[in-house]
């Protein structure tokens, strides 16, 4: 007889164990519990049926127990929920939640694969009414379509600003209902930095999304929420997504060791203190590669990764634990919005010395028709030029010019690297000198001291000190949207207009993405001006970081009109 090998939990990880140990062991018996009524379904794609996207609730279940037995010869009993863990007599006890039936299975090998759950808090008064939801699994998303089709409801607030939360708004939104977002934070997409953000923001107040930071909701009534600011919004219905806590109830109940942030500690192979049992996804502890220390990421391929390796070292097969970074990817109505590594907030939070370039250079040859600026962010360790992460938000491919960071992230690279780095090119694709080698350039000219920066989060401080703000698009360009104290010289012009520039104060220079800006410094340099500093993000950026606080707090302009053409 083959090994016997138990699996807790039937989706990504659960299941990509089970099938990898049957591809290497034709002998084994496996066995898969699930405590719900599907395997194999589709979590990342649950918000799209929100909309119509994904027509049908049963699209989301991608592989049915009797499949998994013809298919794979795995046994998945679904509405099985495993209740204790004997390790003495490595047994687990499960429960028949059809019948009520207890039983027990014996098992050569365990893995735990139970997911996260998402936090209800239980501080909000009213978060157990029956129009109070949160995303999970099919039957989630199943009952909140019904319940707002039953209930003709037309209006939605969504807790929290994360993946989950972000992308239920967006679909609601698109179903036509009157959605608002209430994150507590003074952002939503936490992989973003608060600068990057504000772009993401003016989106979605822009598709008419009701966004309300720096707020939480403490109460739910029949038809409202009322928020501790003391405002009360409308709502019929209310998916709760402001975060999920991994599920390590059995993991503690029998005596596994639980790591320091709470998810279920692991080796290099993701085996436990147990020596035959193992845990993956969600539910457990990992290790961060460039913040060296240890995290939780719940996504689909970490899972589906440690799944493998767990299941290979089962089987005597070794594994390069290389870490997690964190890459990701979000679509949020006409914007796509990708991260990985580190940003400025987990740099500072590591005690990593670091610099950023923050550049908006166009996603492909302006002269297509579909041609539009990307905001890239790139995070880079100082003074040894090693990447540690990058955003990138814009309407084009920006998960391929993360996915190129990711890729670098892991295999050391420098911002010598991504310089140097050949990639694709076609005028439908990209530029011949791409995003990432635009971003590597910038860095380089930043980390030799080859001209000085200051963020776009501090424009609105140098405006009102009456900093000397330089813009250099054309003429017609500060006609349409220009910062109310800036003077237009045009980089055409500047040589001829030396004159208008001070030498005894620092020069501010901007214009629509940094690029023009960036030659109005070295010009000025050549003529012997030392106090030069170039805006990094310049108008573009300028616009999208002061619209959605302008929106908000009521804080006077300083932009006499926004234009992102």
């Amino acid at each position: 007889m083959g090994k016997r090998i138990l699996i807790v939990g039937g989706v990504a990880g659960g299941a990509s164990v089970a099938a990898r140990a049957r591809r290497l062991d034709e002998s084994a018996e496996i066995v898969m519990f699930e405590k719900g009524p599907d395997v194999s379904f589709s979590n990342c794609a649950l918000p799209f049926h929100l909309c119509g996207i994904v027509e049908k609730c049963s699209d989301l279940v991608l592989m049915h127990p009797q499949q998994f037995k013809n298919q794979y010869n795995i046994e998945a009993r679904v509405l099985n929920e495993v209740t204790e863990i004997k390790r003495n007599d490595k047994k687990i006890v499960v429960k028949n939640l059809q019948t009520g039936q207890e039983y027990e299975e014996a098992y050569d090998v365990l893995v735990l694969s139970p997911g996260a759950n998402p936090i209800m808090p239980s501080s909000i008064e009213g978060v157990d009414k029956k129009h109070v939801f949160a995303v999970r699994n099919v039957v989630d998303i199943n009952k909140i379509t019904n319940f707002l089709a039953d209930n003709q409801v037309k209006d939605v607030v969504v807790v929290g600003g994360g993946f989950i939360g972000v992308e239920v708004a967006e679909n609601l939104k698109m179903a036509d209902q009157n959605v608002t977002l209430v994150e507590a934070l003074d952002q939503i997409m936490n992989p973003f930095d608060f600068d990057m953000a504000q772009t993401l923001h003016k989106e979605m107040h822009d598709q008419g999304v009701n966004l309300i930071l720096g707020d939480s909701v403490q109460k739910v009534t029949d038809d409202a929420v009322v928020l501790k600011s003391g405002r009360t919004i409308n709502a019929q219905a209310v998916i709760m997504s402001i975060g999920v806590f991994p599920e390590t109830r059995l993991a503690k109940a029998a005596g596994l060791e639980i790591g320091e942030t709470g998810g279920i500690k692991v080796d290099h192979n993701y085996k436990t203190n147990d020596e035959h049992i193992y845990a993956v996804g969600d539910a457990i502890e990992v290790y961060h590669r460039i913040s060296s220390k240890k995290t939780r990421l719940a996504m689909a391929g970490p899972a589906q990764r440690q799944a493998r390796a767990a299941a290979d070292h089962i089987y005597g097969i070794p594994h390069n634990n290389n870490g997690v970074i964190g890459s990701s990817v979000v679509k949020i109505f006409e914007l796509n919005a990708a991260a990985t590594g580190l940003n400025e907030k987990a740099a500072k939070a590591s005690g990593i010395n670091y610099d950023f370039v923050y550049v908006i250079p166009g996603d492909k040859v302006g002269l297509m028709p579909d041609a539009n600026p990307m905001h890239f962010k790139l995070i880079y360790e100082y003074p040894t030029g090693r990447i540690l992460g990058a955003q990138a938000i814009g309407k084009g491919n920006v998960d391929k010019r993360i996915d190129v960071i990711a890729a670098m992230i892991t295999r050391g690279g420098t911002l010598e690297d991504l310089k140097e780095l050949e990639l694709c090119y076609s005028p439908w694709y990209g530029t011949a000198k791409d995003v990432v080698n635009h971003a590597g350039l910038v860095g380089l000219n930043l980390l030799y001291g080859r001209f000085k920066q200051v963020p776009v989060t501090c424009v609105r401080e140098l405006v009102e000190q009456n900093a000397f703000i330089v813009d250099v698009r054309e003429k017609d360009e500060f006609a349409a949207g220009h910062l109310i104290t800036a003077i237009n010289i045009p980089l055409s012009e500047l040589r001829d207009r030396l004159d208008e520039i001070p030498k005894d104060r620092p020069v501010y220079l901007h214009c629509r993405s940094s690029q023009r800006s960036y030659n109005a410094v070295r010009a000025l340099i050549g003529q012997g001006y030392d106090q030069v500093f170039n805006i990094s993000g310049s108008f573009l950026g300028i616009c999208c970081y002061e619209y959605f606080l302008d929106q908000t707090t009521g804080r006077a302009k300083i932009v006499t009109e926004y234009n992102f053409n």
